[in-house]
């Protein structure tokens, strides 16, 4: 094994043995809080982003294990921010879990870390099978966290649904990707681009593995019509858990859809650009529509997603244009900027409903929150702030986000792209009202109950600053908006 090999799979080296490590500590852990499982947890995540982070501004792409994984500027970004989150989610998640009984073992901060080690593999993969392997380390721990609470029947059904349709995924994927080695001779994502590009090989066997590959793509993203599960799982598991599925594990989606179609078979651009469009339009339309009608806060968030993932979906639909690559780097850059600040924005969100739960009381529909303001102005702030930069009311990250996603779509210059923009434009606008609806409640309607919220000052400080991020990247987006794009321009350039 050359050393080269193991500085590209390090932080997942790191990460798999804490993992171990803290499943057995926490065998004599006595604390009902897990306070010394939380603290290794934390330690654990915070040091894998440092390095990742490090690795970043190394501005390096490295090979390893004969081309199996790939350490690039964008895989390690992603990751670094993955960690991140993982550890805002657990932070948000502990008091939650303690009070509902779902820390009698350690099993919550291992299996985040199991399914963050998934993500991690899912980033890095330069191989089918790898990233294979990386989705189903995440999805089945993904099953056993919303299963957490077994003597739930609502979020045990939730596990059932999520695991029948995630099965059926990873299945549409791997038919996918069997029938792209069958037509290409082999697994690996660089060889698969190589004898795409010849042209010699039989464009419908090709379509054929395509259309299965984006249908698992299209799931794992949770966009129309592969939507079904998010609205249950997220409504069904535990606030915890919910967030530990819709946080970091979209950044894995976004880069796996980057691996297979961007760098393994962007030949097919045209075919597989059209079935992304079909995709995002049904996505912003239903995801719209149906977020009008709920009353649960998590249904709504859920209905949100699919109609943010549209977004993405957009930038990504929008790289090659008339067989040329010009417009690439600005699309696939868009597309990561809004996963990112959406995955920011969802962490603040939940996390707001994570505090706002007691024992006993979820706070999970909207009339919950009726005069929050008047109870604790700084999470109704945050809460609202969350909600302003979903609907993409500037001066927010969201805004940026969007605007980033539609200027790729002009940028084009295709008179069906700049449709498709002016059409994201109005969904955005019927969507402004359900979460401007949330926003009515906090500030003017009469509180349900008097009780203050009370939060610990790690919960406090981490909100306060998730809070903060969203309104200094949306006034300042350079960075976030730079540091996307050089990753994107150097994957392309490799």
């Amino acid at each position: 094994m050359d050393k080269i090999s193991l500085i590209t799979v390090y932080p997942e080296i790191i990460l798999l043995v804490m993992a171990c490590a803290i499943a057995l500590i926490d065998l004599f852990v006595r604390s009902p809080r897990r306070g010394p499982t939380y603290l290794l947890t934390m330690a654990t995540l915070l040091s894998v982003a440092a390095i990742q982070a490090v690795y970043a501004s190394g501005n390096q792409t490295l090979y390893g294990f004969g081309n199996l994984v790939v350490s690039d500027p964008m895989a390690n970004w992603l990751k670094c921010f993955a960690a991140l989150a993982m550890a805002a989610t657990l932070v948000y998640a502990r008091p939650y879990a303690a009070d509902r009984d779902m820390l009698r073992g350690g099993e919550l901060f291992t299996l985040g870390l199991f399914s963050l080690l998934g993500i991690f593999i899912m980033i890095s993969g330069n191989h089918f099978l790898v990233i294979y392997l990386g989705l189903e380390l995440l999805t089945l721990s993904s099953y056993a966290l919303v299963a957490l609470r077994r003597d739930n029947a609502v979020a045990t059904e939730a596990a059932m649904k999520y695991f029948v349709l995630g099965a059926l995924a990873s299945g549409f994927l791997l038919y996918g990707m069997s029938m792209i080695y069958g037509a290409t001779g082999s697994l690996e994502i660089g060889e698969v681009f190589k004898a795409i590009s010849t042209g010699q090989i039989k464009h419908q066997v090709l379509v054929f593995g395509l259309v299965f590959v984006v249908a698992g793509l299209a799931f794992k993203l949770g966009v129309v019509p592969f939507h079904m599960w998010i609205p249950d799982v997220y409504h069904g598991a535990p606030t915890a858990v919910t967030l530990m599925i819709g946080g970091a594990p979209k950044l894995a989606a976004f880069a796996i859809a980057i691996r297979l179609l961007v760098e393994g078979m962007l030949p097919l651009a045209f075919d597989w650009q059209q079935m992304l469009g079909i995709l995002a339009i049904a996505s912003l339309l239903i995801g719209n529509l149906a977020a009008i009608a709920q009353t649960n806060l998590k249904r709504m968030l859920a209905y949100s997603t699919i109609a943010q993932m549209g977004f993405v979906l957009l930038g990504l639909l929008s790289g090659v244009v008339n067989g040329n690559t010009l417009s690439a780097a600005n699309a696939y850059s868009s597309a990561m900027f809004y996963t990112v600040s959406y995955v920011l924005t969802t962490l603040a969100s939940f996390g707001i409903i994570l505090l706002l739960a007691r024992d006993g009381f979820e706070s999970e529909e909207i009339s919950d929150l009726a005069g929050l303001n008047q109870r604790s102005p700084l999470y109704a702030g945050v809460m609202a702030v969350c909600l302003f930069s979903l609907a993409g009311i500037p001066p927010l990250v969201g805004f940026h986000a969007k605007l980033s996603v539609l200027q790729a779509l002009v940028a084009s210059g295709q008179a069906t792209y700049i449709a498709l923009a002016v059409f994201a434009v109005m969904m955005s606008l019927i969507g402004a009202f359900y979460y401007l609806r949330v926003v009515k409640v906090m500030y003017f309607d009469d509180p349900v109950t008097a009780t203050t919220v009370s939060a610990g000052l790690d919960v406090r400080a981490v909100l306060s600053l998730n809070g903060a991020l969203i309104l200094v990247l949306g006034i300042l987006p350079g960075g976030l908006m730079a540091l996307c794009a050089q990753a994107i321009v150097k994957m392309l350039q490799t």
